[in-house]
């Protein structure tokens, strides 16, 4: 699974015009679903974004989490992270998972996180619309392969 952060003020996703799930000070999470993907990877990134230290304390160093700062974060399905630029110029997502699994896994990770932070999510497989103030600009791409290791086969 891949998931870029960005911190945000605020975010927002609408469907067809009508909101379906916001945050205020926290992360906008896209997240992309790739064959292979397993609960394991899902739950390692949640954990780590719960985690993750980048907003300012006092002194203004990056040294606080979500919880710290009250936050929230409204994550979103990307299958474009899955995407490959290597061959020509239209990109192929070949390795991105499945609608079905890939929804199963997205809405697993969503449910994770929002066990540990407050969390809103988008409409999987919608033309999502997102409005969102970016915070610094600060933006972290993550990659459950890296935070856990190479899956054993």
């Amino acid at each position: 699974m891949k998931v870029i952060l960005q911190r945000v003020l605020r975010a927002s996703v609408s469907v067809d015009g009508e909101v379906r799930g916001s945050c205020g000070r926290g992360f906008l999470a896209l997240v992309g679903v790739e064959k292979g993907d397993c609960e394991t990877d899902a739950r390692a990134l949640a954990d780590k974004i719960a985690a993750l230290r980048v907003f300012e304390d006092e002194n203004g160093k990056m040294n606080l989490s979500l919880g710290d700062v009250g936050g929230s974060v409204l994550s979103i399905s990307n299958f474009t992270l899955s995407a490959s630029c290597r061959r020509g110029n239209r990109p192929d997502f070949t390795a991105a998972a499945p609608p079905d699994e890939a929804e199963k896994l997205y809405d697993l990770f969503s449910e994770m996180l929002g066990e540990l932070v407050p969390t809103e999510k988008g409409v999987f497989g919608a033309d999502m619309k997102i409005d969102m103030i970016a915070d610094g600009p600060v933006t972290v791409p993550l990659d459950s392969v890296t935070l856990r290791g190479p899956r054993r086969k």
